[in-house]
């Protein structure tokens, strides 16, 4: 799952992100509005963490901005005023939920799961590509019946390839999806991951499922 925080408290920010990540989430951060609504349109996030009073561009505008573009992204919003009528604005403005500061990380982290299980109920079906099954919700891969063990980047990297597949992801694209918006795309760490990947899925099955497209990326397809 890739989260974007916008929050211009850097504290706040690198607090939030350093917990998040230690939960397996793949973190993006932008310190203002313009800037985070900037990422939220160029990249697929799962879910977007709004602070309200923001510089350049206030998370409030931000959202209204997002849902006029069709962006259906899941959006926490967090602020420092508690009072009814800031939520129901926040919440008619196209939040779906709304956290007041100060808050303690575990209450964050609880609306952020239930947050991401509503919006993934649709995708939440197991996956299948050839005798490959990935199960999103336990979190379980098969080759046939054979049971693999995956690290959190992994599987990742596995449920991209498996959502789309018989496309060619570039290594760009995986970068942003299973890394964060910062990560050096110039070290390769992709092919890393995709040989690693290789060994546990491919390594003593007839049908190879992952495939290299010279000079592009990769593809998960069937031949």
């Amino acid at each position: 799952m890739k989260i974007l925080i916008v929050e211009d408290e850097r504290k706040v920010a690198n607090f939030v992100r350093k917990g998040l990540q230690e939960e397996g989430y793949v973190v993006d951060v932008a310190f203002d509005g313009e800037e985070g609504l900037s990422r939220a349109c160029e990249t697929a996030y799962d879910l977007i963490i709004l602070d309200i009073y923001l510089p350049r561009l206030d998370g409030l505008a931000a959202l209204r901005k997002l849902r006029e573009r069709r962006l259906a992204t899941p959006v926490l919003l967090l602020t420092v005023r508690a009072t009814i009528e800031d939520k129901v604005l926040g919440l008619n403005s196209g939040a779906d939920d709304y956290l007041t500061k100060p808050f303690v990380f575990e209450e964050l982290l609880a609306r952020v799961r239930a947050l991401l299980r509503r919006h993934t109920d649709a995708n939440a079906a197991v996956l299948q590509v050839a005798d490959l099954v990935l199960d999103p919700v336990r979190r379980v891969v098969l080759r046939g019946t054979r049971r693999i063990e995956l690290s959190t980047k992994e599987f990742a990297l596995l449920e991209y390839f498996m959502r789309n597949k018989e496309r060619v992801l570039t290594r760009t694209m995986i970068v942003e999806h299973v890394w964060n918006y910062d990560f050096d795309s110039e070290t390769n760490v992709v092919d890393v991951y995709v040989n690693y990947l290789r060994r546990k899925i491919d390594a003593g099955s007839p049908t190879k499922l992952i495939h290299t497209i010279r000079g592009s990326g990769y593809v998960m397809k069937v031949e």
